[in-house]
């Protein structure tokens, strides 16, 4: 078996890994976060979200937040910071911000997607294709997302078939890249691999990327299932931050110290400076006054300590 010489690791923790801190975070440390995890070598970030500040108000700041890491002297070459826009007012403000990615996001369970954003998956494709063409017509990359393609949290065990199916519609109204999401992170390699196989079968396997949740401590086993698939583009969070505010019991994102522990391990390049990274998680789980989740960053700090 050959897995992968390189990967690409898309940075979701200053938008998916902050949404649910109750502590709003000052713009200022969101900024600081995001310039330091590309100080590091990460060349995607999801830098914050163009929603209503009514439903999440940790991303109020969204337009001063973008446009300050766009006008950065420390912006590195060839970085992007894709932002999630659910609809055409969250993409016009995106837009207007500066934004040159943007992002949307389905689900592969019905009952889900009425949680999540109040409608079925027919009328969020709908929303998403006006999104969609809009950006095009301005050049606009736009990334897809899909939630639950395992398991949801209010309907159980998600048949592939359907996960494929959204990933399927999203990738052929234009999204250049599929994410996804194990939501609640009950998947394992055995059932994850099964949906894997069945989007690949509808979407390029070059054209997917994998975003796992940690709930049951599976997630860094599913990323080897998904190298072993040829999978070369995952999602992580900085110290493991974040959850799903409409996934009861769903724990944080894999975090991106283990996700590079990992690469490194198997020697497979990804770009990223560990020692920077550290930092860049250090910084943030300091500002919230707690530990970082990632088992390797507690791992190497202690070591460091220890020496």
């Amino acid at each position: 078996m050959t897995l992968p010489s390189k990967v690409k690791i898309v940075e979701v923790g200053p938008r998916d890994g902050l949404q649910n801190e109750k502590q709003l975070v000052p713009a200022a440390v969101k900024i600081e976060l995001i310039e330091r995890l590309a100080d590091a070598g990460l060349t995607a970030i999801e830098a914050t979200s163009f929603v209503s500040p009514k439903w999440v108000p940790q991303m109020g700041d969204a337009d001063a937040v973008l446009r300050a890491v766009l006008a950065s002297p420390r912006r590195r070459a060839g970085a992007a910071f894709p932002v999630l826009t659910p609809n055409l007012k969250g993409f016009d403000a995106a837009v207007e911000a500066g934004a040159s990615e943007v992002a949307i996001f389905g689900a592969a369970s019905e009952s889900f997607s009425q949680k999540n954003i109040n409608c079925s998956i027919d009328e969020s494709l709908k929303r998403f294709a006006a999104v969609v063409d809009a950006a095009s017509a301005l050049e606009i990359k736009v990334r897809g997302y899909v939630s639950c393609v395992v398991a949801c949290p209010y309907e159980g065990a998600v048949d592939p078939a359907r996960a494929a199916a959204v990933a399927q519609r999203l990738y052929e109204m234009g999204c250049y890249e599929v994410s996804l999401g194990d939501t609640i992170g009950a998947g394992t390699p055995a059932s994850v691999q099964r949906m894997l196989a069945a989007c690949a079968a509808r979407v390029p396997m070059a054209r997917l990327a994998g975003h796992y949740h940690d709930t049951y401590g599976m997630a860094i086993a599913n990323i080897y299932a998904s190298l072993e698939m040829g999978m070369t583009v995952f999602d992580s969070s900085i110290a493991g931050l974040g959850g799903c505010p409409y996934a009861p019991g769903a724990a944080g994102n894999l975090a991106t110290e283990d996700l590079v522990f990992l690469l490194q391990g198997l020697g497979i390049e990804s770009g990223v400076d560990m020692d920077k990274l550290l930092a860049a998680g250090q910084f943030i789980v300091q500002h919230l006054g707690r530990a970082p989740v990632s088992k390797a960053a507690q791992a190497l700090l202690a070591k460091r300590s220890a020496a």
